[in-house]
């Protein structure tokens, strides 16, 4: 019979001791969700509703901030929250000149921001590329479009919706630890577009989805 070893037991012992105090989920509840179909707005602050690609959307932004207030939810230790966004025709992601970029975009819930990024919808060949932060916090740099889910989409002002893959889709989830019964959540756009007579025509951005799950763990 093979003998274990002193040390195997005690790294054996150590890793129960460690899985055995994750914790885990106990309930996990959809608490708010809105695509925004019923034109609903309850509890929105800075919104308008507006129709791209036969879809309605809140927005459109460009260095603007919208925010959303969420009561009632379930008891729960954390949040799971999911933003989806269209990010539309020229952003110019890590772009430091200070004239067309950086293109930043972010996140957070009541005054703390939980996510800062940047998008870039510009043709990436070898020889330029305008590149991205997302799907990591800025500053990272990875080509654009990376973690899209939908990339095809036609653009909104300056490129028109003739312009095929200009605008661009993410759907960004953070899980905070939340334990309140209200949240708010805000978004907003950071943009640079000094040389651009409309900026909010140069890029632009606009809220297709949120949803909230709220999770309680033991």
């Amino acid at each position: 019979m093979r003998k274990i070893s002193l040390g195997v037991w005690l790294l054996l012992g150590l890793a129960f001791l460690i899985t055995s105090c994750l914790p885990t989920v106990e309930t996990e509840q959809i608490a708010y969700s809105n695509d925004f179909s019923d034109l609903d707005l309850a509890g929105f602050e800075n919104a308008k509703l507006y129709i791209y690609n036969n879809d309605t959307v809140v927005g459109i932004y460009h260095n603007d901030e919208v925010a959303v207030n969420i009561g009632d939810l379930p008891a729960h230790n954390y949040l799971k929250i999911t933003l989806d966004i269209f990010v539309h025709d020229s952003w110019d992601g890590n772009s430091d000149d200070g004239i067309g970029g950086p293109d930043a975009w972010y996140m957070g819930y009541d005054g703390i921001e939980v996510f800062r990024t940047t998008f870039s919808n510009t043709p990436c060949v070898s020889t330029y590329c305008l590149y991205q932060s997302y799907p990591n916090d800025y500053f990272r740099q990875n080509v654009p479009k990376s973690g899209a889910v939908q990339t095809d989409l036609p653009g909104l002002c300056i490129f028109g919706p003739e312009a095929p893959n200009y605008t661009t889709r993410y759907s960004i989830s953070k899980l905070i630890e939340h334990s309140n019964p209200n949240v708010k959540l805000y978004m907003g756009g950071d943009l640079t577009a000094v040389n651009s007579p409309s900026p909010i025509c140069d890029e632009s951005w606009s809220l297709a989805k949120v949803e909230v799950v709220a999770i309680q763990t033991n």
